[in-house]
Protein backbone atom coordinates (compact mmCIF):
# COMPACT_ATOMS: atom_id res chain seq x y z
CA UNK A 1 0.00 0.00 0.00
CA UNK A 2 1.60 3.58 -0.94
CA UNK A 3 1.02 6.19 1.29
CA UNK A 4 -0.09 9.48 -0.30
CA UNK A 5 0.42 12.83 0.68
CA UNK A 6 -2.34 15.10 1.55
CA UNK A 7 -2.60 18.25 0.52
CA UNK A 8 -6.08 20.09 1.36
CA UNK A 9 -4.79 23.44 -0.67
CA UNK A 10 -5.03 20.96 -4.12
CA UNK A 11 -8.59 20.14 -3.37
CA UNK A 12 -9.65 23.54 -2.89
CA UNK A 13 -7.43 24.44 -6.03
CA UNK A 14 -9.83 22.30 -8.17
CA UNK A 15 -12.79 23.39 -6.95
CA UNK A 16 -12.44 26.35 -8.08
CA UNK A 17 -11.33 25.25 -11.45
CA UNK A 18 -14.09 23.20 -11.85
CA UNK A 19 -16.34 26.43 -13.65
CA UNK A 20 -13.35 26.96 -16.05
CA UNK A 21 -13.74 23.65 -17.12
CA UNK A 22 -16.35 23.91 -19.70
CA UNK A 23 -16.46 25.29 -22.60
CA UNK A 24 -19.41 27.90 -22.97
CA UNK A 25 -21.79 26.29 -24.79
CA UNK A 26 -21.02 22.83 -21.87
CA UNK A 27 -21.54 25.52 -18.75
CA UNK A 28 -24.85 24.98 -16.80
CA UNK A 29 -27.13 27.50 -16.89
CA UNK A 30 -26.68 28.31 -13.06
CA UNK A 31 -23.05 29.29 -13.29
CA UNK A 32 -23.01 31.42 -16.32
CA UNK A 33 -26.56 33.18 -15.65
CA UNK A 34 -27.55 35.68 -13.04
CA UNK A 35 -30.16 38.68 -12.19
CA UNK A 36 -29.09 41.94 -11.30
CA UNK A 37 -31.94 43.82 -9.93
CA UNK A 38 -30.96 47.26 -7.50
CA UNK A 39 -33.53 50.34 -7.30
CA UNK A 40 -33.48 53.66 -8.22
CA UNK A 41 -35.67 56.52 -6.33
CA UNK A 42 -38.34 55.60 -8.03
CA UNK A 43 -38.49 51.77 -9.99
CA UNK A 44 -36.94 48.46 -9.73
CA UNK A 45 -34.85 47.43 -12.34
CA UNK A 46 -34.44 43.70 -13.04
CA UNK A 47 -31.34 42.90 -15.89
CA UNK A 48 -31.43 39.44 -17.32
CA UNK A 49 -28.81 37.86 -19.71
CA UNK A 50 -30.73 36.16 -22.53
CA UNK A 51 -27.69 36.03 -25.00
CA UNK A 52 -28.76 34.56 -29.10
CA UNK A 53 -32.58 35.28 -27.81
CA UNK A 54 -34.56 38.04 -30.14
CA UNK A 55 -37.15 39.91 -28.42
CA UNK A 56 -40.52 37.86 -29.83
CA UNK A 57 -38.55 35.35 -27.93
CA UNK A 58 -39.03 36.46 -24.68
CA UNK A 59 -41.91 36.05 -22.26
CA UNK A 60 -42.17 38.29 -18.94
CA UNK A 61 -44.69 37.88 -16.54
CA UNK A 62 -45.85 39.29 -13.33
CA UNK A 63 -47.98 37.49 -10.63
CA UNK A 64 -48.34 37.57 -6.90
CA UNK A 65 -45.52 39.46 -6.61
CA UNK A 66 -43.30 37.31 -8.61
CA UNK A 67 -41.02 38.72 -11.53
CA UNK A 68 -40.80 35.55 -14.24
CA UNK A 69 -38.35 35.75 -17.21
CA UNK A 70 -38.21 33.45 -19.71
CA UNK A 71 -36.66 32.68 -23.44
CA UNK A 72 -35.87 29.88 -25.78
CA UNK A 73 -34.58 30.01 -29.34
CA UNK A 74 -34.08 27.59 -32.21
CA UNK A 75 -32.31 27.32 -35.04
CA UNK A 76 -35.13 28.04 -37.18
CA UNK A 77 -35.73 26.39 -40.53
CA UNK A 78 -34.34 29.09 -42.48
CA UNK A 79 -31.36 29.74 -40.57
CA UNK A 80 -30.62 25.51 -41.36
CA UNK A 81 -31.30 26.11 -45.14
CA UNK A 82 -29.18 29.24 -45.83
CA UNK A 83 -25.64 27.30 -44.78
CA UNK A 84 -24.22 23.68 -46.02
CA UNK A 85 -23.87 21.87 -42.13
CA UNK A 86 -20.75 20.21 -41.67
CA UNK A 87 -20.84 19.46 -37.89
CA UNK A 88 -24.22 20.45 -36.10
CA UNK A 89 -25.07 20.36 -32.48
CA UNK A 90 -28.83 20.97 -31.54
CA UNK A 91 -28.65 24.69 -31.06
CA UNK A 92 -31.23 25.64 -28.02
CA UNK A 93 -30.92 28.53 -26.04
CA UNK A 94 -33.49 28.30 -23.03
CA UNK A 95 -33.53 30.71 -19.68
CA UNK A 96 -35.89 30.63 -16.90
CA UNK A 97 -35.85 33.57 -14.16
CA UNK A 98 -37.73 33.93 -11.33
CA UNK A 99 -37.58 36.37 -8.40
CA UNK A 100 -39.68 38.43 -5.97
CA UNK A 101 -39.06 42.11 -5.97
CA UNK A 102 -37.85 43.39 -2.99
CA UNK A 103 -40.54 46.49 -3.22
CA UNK A 104 -44.35 46.77 -3.62
CA UNK A 105 -44.37 48.03 -7.42
CA UNK A 106 -47.43 49.01 -9.42
CA UNK A 107 -48.18 46.09 -11.68
CA UNK A 108 -50.04 47.96 -14.85
CA UNK A 109 -46.72 50.05 -15.59
CA UNK A 110 -43.91 47.75 -15.72
CA UNK A 111 -41.75 47.21 -18.88
CA UNK A 112 -39.91 45.44 -20.52
CA UNK A 113 -37.17 45.50 -23.35
CA UNK A 114 -34.31 43.33 -24.43
CA UNK A 115 -31.30 45.82 -25.09
CA UNK A 116 -27.97 43.64 -26.29
CA UNK A 117 -28.69 40.40 -25.27
CA UNK A 118 -30.14 41.51 -21.89
CA UNK A 119 -33.88 41.72 -20.82
CA UNK A 120 -34.64 44.90 -18.59
CA UNK A 121 -37.59 45.05 -16.43
CA UNK A 122 -38.89 48.48 -14.89
CA UNK A 123 -41.53 48.25 -12.50
CA UNK A 124 -42.28 51.75 -10.98
CA UNK A 125 -42.37 51.49 -6.91
CA UNK A 126 -45.79 51.98 -5.78
CA UNK A 127 -46.95 55.14 -4.26
CA UNK A 128 -47.75 53.15 -1.01
CA UNK A 129 -44.20 51.57 -0.74
CA UNK A 130 -42.21 55.12 -1.05
CA UNK A 131 -40.92 56.35 1.66
CA UNK A 132 -42.93 59.50 3.67
CA UNK A 133 -41.45 62.03 5.82
CA UNK A 134 -43.55 62.02 9.22
CA UNK A 135 -44.05 65.45 11.31
CA UNK A 136 -43.58 65.23 14.94
CA UNK A 137 -44.88 67.22 17.59
CA UNK A 138 -43.52 67.19 20.66
CA UNK A 139 -45.65 67.88 24.50
CA UNK A 140 -43.67 70.20 26.80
Amino acid sequence: MAIVRWEPSGLTRRILDWPFLFSDEEMPMAIRQGLDIYETENEVVVKAPVPGVLEDEVDVTFENGVLRIQARHEETDKEKEEKRTVYQQQRIVSFDYTTTLPRSVDPDKISAEVENGVVVVKAPIAEEAKPRKIAIKGRR
